[in-house]
């Protein structure tokens, strides 16, 4: 009897590839030279590998309780520029950078 396995009982290529331990789970990538962090989105039938996040940015997570008037400005003037792309949903790097680091 011959059985097959799918790609949600072993891990999808693109998943050992990229280093995440499953679809829509950021993961950190210090090494990298540009990109901060990685995601592997899937999307219907396609899977897209998508680098975000600007490296050694100063913005990380949600409002600090006492955050200052300067960085809550630059958060919302993130938010405010990237609106469009943010809105196009998780297969946009602005989407994961908003979640992930704003």
């Amino acid at each position: 009897m011959i059985t097959f396995k799918t790609f949600s009982e072993e891990k999808h290529p693109a998943l050992k590839r990229a280093g995440v331990s499953g679809f829509s789970k950021p993961k950190r990538t210090p090494s990298h030279a540009k990109k901060s962090h990685i995601v592997v989105v899937k999307d219907g039938g396609k899977v897209k590998t998508i680098r975000f996040g600007e490296q050694g940015a100063s913005t990380a997570g949600d409002p600090k309780k006492g955050e200052s008037d300067r960085m809550k400005k630059k958060r919302s003037s993130f938010k405010a520029r990237h609106a469009k792309n943010i809105a196009k949903g998780k297969t946009s790097a602005a989407y994961w950078a908003n979640k992930e680091k704003w």
